[in-house]
C-alpha cells in the first residue's frame, strides 16, 4: 500500500492546496470528467480544500449512469427470454429501466449472472452450447479493447451462441457537447486518466483549441486530482489552452496503439444517446458489419426508445453539471441507494452515490 500512501500524504495535499490558493486571481470552474475522479473528490474533502474562487462540477463520467434506458429496457426483454443467459457487470443490475432492472428480471426466473470480464462470459457460452448468452457491453473506451478481445475470440473460437449488447460511449464527443450549451460554464477539464491510458490525449488537442479551454489528463488520488487542479488553474491564469499530462506514469500522448487496432476491427464510431443528456453525433461504437453476427440487436431486434427518467429526478442536470446531487430535492429523501428514483444514485461511480455515501453529514475536509 506504500504506492497509493504516497499519492494520499496529507500534509503533501493540504500544501499543494495552498499553492492553488496563491496562484488563483479569479474565479474558475473545472469539470472533472470522470466518476471516480468525482468520488476521490468527495471522500477526501478536496473541493473543500481549494479556495471559493474554484468551482469544481462533476461531469458525465460514469459509464453506468449515461447508458440509456432504453438499452436497460432492451436488457430485461432480452434476460427474461427463454434459454438465455443474460451478463453483466454487477453495477447494471440495479440501474432502472422503465418498468425495472436486471435485479427484478432476476428475481422473476431470468438467469442474469454478474461477470467480471467479458471474457467470463465468454467462457460460459463455450460451456453451455444449448443456452443463447448476451453480454451487457457497456462503458467508455476504457472497457473497450476487453469488449473487443471477447468478440473477436467468439468469432475465432466459432461460438455462435454470444452475442453483446453494445452501449459503448465515447468521451470526447460529451466533453464538445458540454461545452457547446449555451449554458455551460466549464473554462477547464480534468480528463479520465484511465481513458487516455487506452486512447492517448492526441483527440484533446483540438478540443482545446478550438473552444480555448485547458484540458489536463488527471488520476485519481487526492494529489492527482489536486496537481490536476492546479495544473488547469495554472493554464488558465496565463491563457494558455493546451492539454497536460497530469497522469504520466500510465498516459502516453499517443495511448495504446495495440488496443486502439482491436477497438477498430471489431467497432465502429456512431450517434449515441446518452442518458440524461440527449443525442450526440459520433458519440459511441457499435459492431462493424464483419462481426455484425454477434450483435444481440440483430438478434433479439433493435433497441427503441422507451422513455426517460421519473419526473422528480435531476440526474440529467447532474451529468450535465448544472446542479450538485444536494440541489435536488429527493436526495437522501425519496431517492436513496436502497430506493433509487434514477442512476445517478445507483452506480458505484455515480455522482449522488458519492454524495450519499461521504456528504449526508456536513464534511469536515481534509484527507
Amino acid at each position: 500500500m506504500k504506492f497509493r500512501d504516497e499519492y494520499r500524504d496529507p500534509e503533501a495535499v493540504r500544501q499543494l492546496a495552498e499553492v492553488i490558493a496563491r496562484t488563483v486571481t479569479r474565479p474558475w470552474t473545472l469539470m472533472e470528467v470522470c466518476g471516480g475522479q468525482t468520488h476521490a473528490i468527495v471522500r477526501f474533502g478536496l473541493d473543500e480544500l481549494l479556495p471559493n474562487t474554484v468551482t469544481l462540477v462533476h461531469g458525465p463520467g460514469c459509464p453506468v449512469c449515461v447508458t440509456p434506458i432504453e438499452y436497460v429496457d432492451k436488457a430485461v426483454e432480452i434476460a427474461l427470454m427463454p434459454g438465455v443467459i443474460f451478463c453483466s457487470f454487477g453495477d447494471m443490475l440495479r440501474v432502472p429501466g422503465t418498468h425495472g432492472d436486471l435485479l427484478s428480471a432476476k428475481s422473476r426466473g431470468a438467469d442474469v449472472r454478474i461477470v467480471y470480464s467479458p471474457l467470463d462470459a465468454l467462457a460460459i457460452a463455450r460451456g453451455e452450447p444449448s443456452r443463447t448468452v448476451v453480454f451487457f457491453a457497456v462503458g467508455f473506451e476504457t472497457t473497450a479493447p476487453a469488449n473487443a478481445m471477447a468478440a473477436f475470440r467468439a468469432r475465432r473460437q466459432g461460438i455462435r451462441n454470444f452475442s453483446m449488447l453494445v452501449s459503448q460511449v465515447l468521451v470526447p464527443p460529451a466533453m464538445r457537447a458540454i461545452l457547446d450549451a449555451p449554458e455551460s460554464c466549464i473554462q477547464g477539464f480534468l480528463a479520465a486518466g484511465h481513458v487516455c491510458t487506452v486512447m492517448g490525449y492526441e483527440e484533446y488537442e483540438p478540443i482545446a483549441a478550438h473552444y480555448r479551454v485547458p484540458i489536463v489528463v488527471t488520476g485519481f488520488e487526492p494529489l492527482d486530482i489536486l496537481e490536476g487542479v492546479y495544473l488547469c488553474i495554472r493554464l488558465l491564469e496565463t491563457g494558455c489552452a493546451k492539454v497536460e499530462n497530469q497522469y504520466s506514469r500510465s498516459v502516453r500522448r499517443a495511448g495504446n496503439g495495440t488496443a486502439q487496432e482491436l477497438m477498430r476491427e471489431v467497432f465502429q464510431v456512431t450517434r449515441r444517446r446518452w442518458r440524461g443528456i440527449g443525442d450526440i453525433a459520433e458519440s459511441g461504437l457499435s459492431l462493424t458489419e464483419a462481426f455484425a453476427d454477434l450483435d444481440a440487436e440483430r438478434r433479439f431486434g433493435p433497441v427503441r426508445n422507451t422513455g426517460d427518467e421519473a419526473g422528480e429526478c435531476i440526474s440529467g442536470l447532474i451529468l450535465r453539471g448544472e446542479k450538485k446531487p444536494p440541489e435536488c430535492p429527493a436526495f437522501g429523501l425519496s431517492c436513496t441507494p436502497e430506493r433509487p428514483l434514477g442512476v445517478t444514485m445507483v452506480s458505484s461511480e455515480g455522482a449522488c452515490a458519492a454524495y450519499h455515501r461521504y456528504r449526508r453529514a456536513p464534511a469536515v475536509g481534509g484527507v
